[in-house]
C-alpha cells in the first residue's frame, strides 16, 4: 500500500502534512523488509531535525534501521504507544505506526521527495 497524500524518500520514510504539523513514519515496503519490529528509539520532542538526518531508530528482528528526516524542522510529538507496542509499525506503518511529527517545517523541502506513483516506480526499479 502505496497511500497518495504522502511523499516518500529513497530510505523508505514517508511524511504527510496534517494541518500545522507533519506526520513520518516507515512505508509498509520498509517495515516488512525489517520483519517484526521490537524496538523504537524515538526521538525528543524539541529536537531541531535537518533534512537527510538520522533522528529515530527502529529495530527488528533482522536488524536495526536509522530513520531520517525527510524534511527539517522541530519535533513537535512522538508516538509514545510504540515504547510498549513497536509492533504498530508492521500493523499500520502508514495510519497507528507513525513515528514522530515535526512542527515549524520547511515545506520547500517537499519538492525533492517522491509522490506515491514516483516511489512506486523507485520500488519497482529496486528489484
Amino acid at each position: 500500500m502505496i497511500p497518495d497524500d504522502c511523499k516518500y524518500m529513497e530510505t523508505h520514510e514517508w511524511i504527510k502534512i496534517e494541518e500545522t504539523l507533519a506526520a513520518v513514519g516507515i512505508t509498509d515496503y520498509a517495515q516488512e523488509a525489517l520483519g517484526d519490529i521490537t524496538f523504537v528509539e524515538l526521538p525528543r520532542p524539541g529536537t531541531v531535525v535537518k533534512k537527510g538526518q538520522a533522528c529515530s531508530v527502529v529495530e527488528s528482528v533482522k536488524a536495526a534501521s536509522d530513520i531520517f528526516a525527510p524534511i527539517s524542522g522541530e519535533v513537535a510529538e512522538i508516538n509514545n504507544s510504540l515504547e510498549d507496542a513497536p509492533e504498530k509499525i508492521n500493523e499500520d506503518p502508514h495510519g497507528d505506526g507513525w513515528i514522530f511529527k515535526l512542527k515549524d517545517f520547511d515545506e520547500h523541502e517537499l519538492s525533492g521527495l517522491m509522490n506515491a506513483g514516483a516511489y512506486k516506480a523507485f520500488l519497482e526499479s529496486q528489484e
